[in-house]
């Protein structure tokens, strides 16, 4: 029998399809290539991007000149721009806001060929680093409320450049999916004065038929009310809101787990195309009129990584519902991830 499961920290229900069972041999199909001529991300094309507004040059080459590992830019074809004041206007009984923000590119090896999970550890924990340096530079900009780092690989997930990249939009609004998330996490602390994802961790690590992976630093786990088949948390063990805030030590285990989980997943699953998030705790600075708005976010909060496969197109039921059908239980997922060869 099908099941009906509710995740707290999204705030929705999920329905778990027992009976259909799909394994990863299911999933695998040809996938769409990306074709590209020129690709501007190459190394020795850095005069085809916008310039760089971070670089790690181990050679301390100059900028916008071959020498770098990884490298940001602005987005060419931003969907929001970093120039100009917010201006908020009522038309009718809708609101209406210009596109203030800001769209980068964070190019993540000179290598065109490189797959993510050919990326070794510690060039994972240089990207990482490049993420924890635009969240702190972006964040003093006061017209910012949240910024989303992501990843789109294969083009059924969104790509558009086959060469490895991930993208960061800082959004002058926080987006009605994190308020809902931030809500239920403060709910929570203020009712238990516990975190709502320090707990489901230990929760998880005592069950263990969800973990994947887990080590002293993090711990990747198919969440009980996974919303898509093979989809991943990758948690921090421990208590952290602000994804900044990452030692160089950390930044080397993350590295580490997510060498390992992206290996798991193209073993399993014959290099799937797939969607990597950032859920990280938006900016604490005080707004006009609210000085309390989300301040007890360092408590109550704990960012993550979520890896979603996409492998399944929403259908009717999920757009009429807002829910998710999921024909491969968790617990089986994981194990099957748990048990690859990497």
């Amino acid at each position: 029998m099908s099941e009906l499961r509710w995740d707290p920290i999204v705030d929705n229900w999920v329905v778990i399809v027992k009976a259909r069972g799909r394994r990863p041999a299911d999933f695998i199909t040809e996938r769409k290539r990306i074709e590209s001529v020129v690709c501007p991300f190459c190394y020795g094309h850095e005069e085809k991007t916008p310039a760089e507004v971070y670089a790690w040059r181990p050679d301390a080459s100059p900028p916008n000149q071959p020498g770098w590992r990884v490298r940001v830019i602005p987005n060419k074809f931003p969907i929001l721009r970093i120039e100009g004041q917010l201006e908020f206007h009522g038309e009718g009984l809708y609101d209406v806001m210009n596109g203030i923000g800001a769209h980068e590119v964070i190019i993540e090896t000179p290598d065109h060929m490189r797959h993510p999970a050919d990326l070794r550890a510690g060039e994972l924990a240089d990207v990482f680093r490049a993420f924890r340096s635009r969240l702190i530079d972006l964040r003093r900009d006061k017209r910012f409320r949240h910024i989303v780092i992501y990843k789109n690989h294969g083009r059924e997930a969104g790509a558009t450049i086959p060469h490895n990249h991930s993208l960061l939009l800082a959004l002058p609004i926080i987006p009605p999916q994190m308020r809902t998330s931030l809500q239920a996490c403060r709910d929570y602390f203020h009712q238990k004065k516990r975190c709502l994802m320090c707990d489901l961790l230990a929760q998880e690590l005592a069950d263990g038929r969800r973990l994947v992976r887990v080590d002293s630093e993090f711990a990747v786990f198919a969440p009980f009310a996974s919303r898509h088949p093979f989809s991943l948390r990758i948690v921090p063990r421990r208590h952290s809101h602000d994804f900044s805030l990452l030692t160089d030590h950390m930044l080397t285990a993350l590295g580490e787990t997510m060498h390992d989980v992206l290996g798991r997943l193209r073993t399993v699953l014959r290099d799937p195309p797939f969607n990597l998030v950032l859920h990280n705790a938006p900016s604490a600075l005080p707004r006009a009129g609210r000085p309390d708005c989300w301040g007890s976010l360092s408590c109550d909060y704990h960012w993550y990584f979520e890896l979603a496969p996409k492998i399944m197109e929403p259908a009717g039921f999920e757009w009429g519902t807002g829910f998710f059908i999921n024909p491969t239980p968790p617990e089986d997922a994981a194990r099957y991830l748990r048990e690859a060869l990497v």
